[in-house]
Formats: C-alpha cells, sequence, structure tokens
C-alpha cells in the first residue's frame, strides 16, 4: 500500500504539509462551522477548596464537520490526495482504490469524480447500507468483503497489484493526514487561544493531522477511542503501533485494528492525552446531541464527546500532567477553552430516541 506521497521519505507529518495540504484544496472543501455549548453545559475539573479566586467555566465548542462533502472530515484527505498525484502525474486512467468501513471510501469516491477518474472501494459486509447506497450515489464500484477493515484491505491490496488501479489508504498516509490537518488549522484560525481540541481516533489520520497542527501551535489534543478499539492507546503503551482486537459500537468507522506510524509519531511529541470510554458513554453522548441540539451523528463521532462525559472513574483534568493508567474521561480546567470536533454523519438515525 503506497503510504507516502509524492517525493515524500518520512512516516512523519511535517506541518508544511498540511499548508501545502491547505494550498491543493482551498476554496473545494468546506469551511468548518464552530458552535459553543451552553455555559455549565460540562463540568469542570475540581477546584482547590482553598481558591477564593472566582468560579470560571470552562468554555466548550462543537467543530460541526459532520457538514464536510461526504458527511466526514475525509472529504479534506481524499482530495489532497487524488490532487496531489494528479499534480505528480502518478493518477492513472485505472483510478483509485481504497478499503473502508465507509467514511473514507465516501470521500475517495467523491474526490476521484471530481477528478473524473474511477473509484472502486472495499467495505466490510457490516458496513452500515446508509454508507453502501452513498457510496454507490457517488459512482463507486463497491465490492463487500468480510467483516472487518483487515479483510476488505487485504482485497483491496490484491485488486491494485491486478489492475495498477492507484491505492489509496483510509488513514495510514501522509497526504491523507495532511488535509486532514487542514481542519485544525481552520479551527485554530477562528479560535487562535484554544486550549485543547478533542478528538475522536480510529486508524490516526484525522489524529494525526490535528495534532501536528495542534503541536505547532501550543494546543493540547485528547484523543480519544472506544475502550475496545484501542489501536492508539495500544502503540502508546507498547512504544510501536500494536495489532488490537476490533470490538465497539463506534467500529464501522473508529474500528482499526493497527493505528499508524505517523499517529504515534504524533502522539509522541508530546501535549497528547489518550482516554479511552466505554460503549455506553458514546451512546449517551450521540443521544444527548441530538436531545440538546438536534444533531444526528454516527457513533465515532460521539465518541469525542464522551469523554468530557464519562463519569470520573479515572478522570484526567485539564491542568495536570498525565495519568499513568488510561484516562477514561476529561475534565477541562477552570477557564479552559475546549473544541470537540464531531468528524461525522453518515449514520441512520432511527435508533435515535425522540424526547
Amino acid at each position: 500500500m503506497n503510504r507516502q506521497h509524492p517525493g515524500s521519505s518520512t512516516v512523519r507529518l511535517l506541518y508544511s504539509e498540511v499548508k501545502s495540504a491547505t494550498d491543493r484544496i482551498c476554496g473545494r472543501t468546506r469551511p468548518v462551522t464552530l458552535t459553543p455549548l451552553d455555559a455549565g453545559a460540562i463540568r469542570t475539573a475540581p477546584r482547590d477548596p482553598l481558591d477564593d479566586r472566582p468560579e470560571q467555566p470552562c468554555e466548550v465548542w462543537l467543530a460541526l464537520e459532520f457538514m464536510q462533502h461526504t458527511g466526514s472530515f475525509k472529504a479534506r484527505g481524499a482530495l489532497n490526495f487524488l490532487q496531489a498525484h494528479q499534480d505528480a502525474g502518478t493518477l492513472p486512467k485505472a483510478g483509485v482504490t481504497i478499503a473502508s468501513g465507509g467514511n473514507a471510501g465516501l470521500a475517495c469516491a467523491w474526490a476521484a469524480r471530481q477528478q473524473g477518474v474511477p473509484a472502486t472501494v472495499f467495505v466490510p459486509e457490516t458496513a452500515p447500507a446508509v454508507k453502501v447506497a452513498k457510496l454507490r450515489d457517488y459512482g463507486a464500484d463497491v465490492r463487500l468483503v468480510g467483516s472487518e477493515y483487515a479483510e476488505a484491505l487485504a482485497a483491496c491490496q490484491a485488486h491494485a497489484a491486478t489492475t495498477g488501479a492507484l491505492a489509496s489508504h483510509a488513514y495510514d498516509d501522509l497526504l491523507i493526514a495532511g488535509g486532514a490537518g487542514t481542519l485544525m488549522a481552520e479551527i485554530h484560525a477562528q479560535i487562535p487561544d484554544v486550549d485543547t481540541v478533542v478528538v475522536a481516533v480510529g486508524g490516526g489520520g484525522l489524529f494525526t493531522g490535528v495534532a501536528t497542527v495542534a503541536q505547532e501551535h501550543g494546543i493540547r489534543t485528547i484523543a480519544v477511542e472506544p475502550a475496545h478499539c484501542r489501536a492508539l492507546n495500544a502503540a502508546i503503551e507498547a512504544g510501536r503501533p500494536v495489532d488490537v482486537t476490533v470490538n465497539s459500537i463506534a467500529a464501522d468507522s473508529l474500528g482499526a485494528r493497527r493505528t499508524s506510524a505517523s499517529a504515534l509519531k504524533a502522539a509522541q511529541r508530546g501535549g497528547v492525552l489518550s482516554v479511552l470510554v466505554p460503549d455506553e458513554m458514546i451512546v449517551l453522548a450521540r443521544q444527548a446531541l441530538w436531545d440538546h441540539r438536534r444533531i444526528a451523528v454516527e457513533h465515532g463521532a460521539a465518541t469525542a464527546l464522551a469523554a468530557l462525559l464519562s463519569p470520573d472513574r479515572h478522570p484526567h483534568r485539564g491542568d495536570a500532567p498525565p495519568p499513568s493508567t488510561p484516562a477514561t474521561s476529561y475534565r477541562p480546567a477552570p477557564g479552559e477553552k475546549v473544541v470537540v470536533v464531531l468528524c461525522g454523519a453518515n449514520t441512520d438515525p432511527t435508533d435515535l430516541i425522540t424526547r
């Protein structure tokens, strides 16, 4: 699988590569919309009882990236990937192929249609029907293979080898991650004094891009994963990417068995906290977004917000050093300015309860 973009020789994403991505896709993606949560909606960390300063709540914003083309942030990376290969003369007439739980395939099919080349998308048989239908609407040749992303990936690799199609990757490519990083660049441009960004992590493409830009500006990144889809957390613990078991309600978008080397590099640079949340809190966060904002996102997107809603079994507070055991929630410090990325909404909303 081609992991590097034309001319690249490293697994570490550079800030300059995000800036190049911004130039490539400028005006072709939708600018992210940011909206504040109501004051007091998110609890802050407990205060020192002897602290006599006035009570100061945290400030939490939602980044509505699910309003992006194709319904997720993935459109940014896909467009950057194909445009870079088009510019380099390495985009074949056979088109592009990708394995995806759904969102990356949607973005790839959309970007391929922009470039006028065919797209063949391999998805697990467990992919939501709504995503498969949208893939076909974008004109993709959809192949349903296996029950996990890894099986679809193997079929995609075989297809690329036999047809000459350009193999894209759902997350493990610097062009994909660089395109995703343009989201954080837009967030910083709108809220220059943001302290913390909270983002869900699957394979690590979005996390890599977001963390790279955040680190450039001294912003903390909270990397949130389902407790049983912990590819990045396990890699941080082991010091290298390792395979993990995938078993979560959010597995259709966060169910990578192994994180990328570039995601681990970004996590090891500092300013990153890994948080693991249980499925029940992901469901609660998704329902809360519907109850209070009438926002219908997929479980993967709700995973980021779940970190701020989860009970304090192993909490982390914004002004404290990283915990020695995995945190299961994140409590902003008083006065902290936080942005939570809602990264995708390709979901069937019929299981949301209307109150």
